[in-house]
């Protein structure tokens, strides 16, 4: 499904990523393993069109990656981005709509997703009032209600808490199950060798 082939970038003088190749199918699990600095989340926003490679291709179903692409594909990053003021439902609405969903679908899906991970006391909340393991369960859940055919997970274990990470794994378990190919990025190798299929190391 995703074919990453010979990846090199270079920031200035120094080299972060050099000739990386990773293959990842439907219902595979693949980590990217590396210590912060690696190179790993430059490789995921390449992965995602947010920076070009130096040279290398990134191919989706054998195809260079479009923005139609873009649609098939849910990117959880490291880095949280929400809108603080806006209330957690009408947010979460928001993005399923950039997603292509029209109202009806996203308010149904997205309220499946709430009552399954107990999230549904969050809809009229404002964003601000969530704590950091919060912000990350609801990221999680925009990242995976539009049924993505590749979830991208950038660290996506950091702010949890022991039931956050438990509820993660079991929801990443599922995707897998579906068919779904995931792409895990992660620091902590107990976790690549619990979850994932095969690791590529940076």
């Amino acid at each position: 499904m995703l074919q990453v082939e010979h990846i090199c970038k270079a920031f200035g003088d120094h080299q972060v990523l050099h000739d990386v190749s990773i293959d990842v199918d439907g219902g595979e699990v693949v980590g990217l393993l590396g210590a912060n600095g690696a190179g790993k989340t430059t490789l995921i926003r390449i992965v995602t069109r947010l920076l070009w490679p130096d040279s290398g291709r990134i191919l989706f179903d054998g195809s260079p990656m479009t923005q139609d692409t873009m649609r098939l594909i849910g990117y959880l990053p490291e880095e949280r981005g929400l809108y603080r003021n806006m209330r957690v439902g009408e947010q979460a609405l928001f993005f399923m709509r950039l997603k292509g969903m029209d109202r009806y679908e996203a308010e149904r899906t997205l309220h499946h997703w709430f009552d399954r991970l107990d999230m549904t006391d969050w809809w009229q909340r404002p964003a601000k009032e969530l704590s950091k393991g919060m912000q990350q369960r609801l990221q999680f859940v925009i990242t995976v209600a539009h049924a993505p055919r590749l979830v991208i997970l950038d660290e996506p274990f950091s702010g949890l808490d022991l039931a956050g990470i438990d509820m993660l794994k079991r929801e990443i378990v599922d995707l897998k199950r579906h068919g779904v190919a995931l792409f895990l990025s992660t620091h902590n190798r107990q976790v690549s060798s619990e979850l994932c299929d095969k690791t590529i190391e940076l």
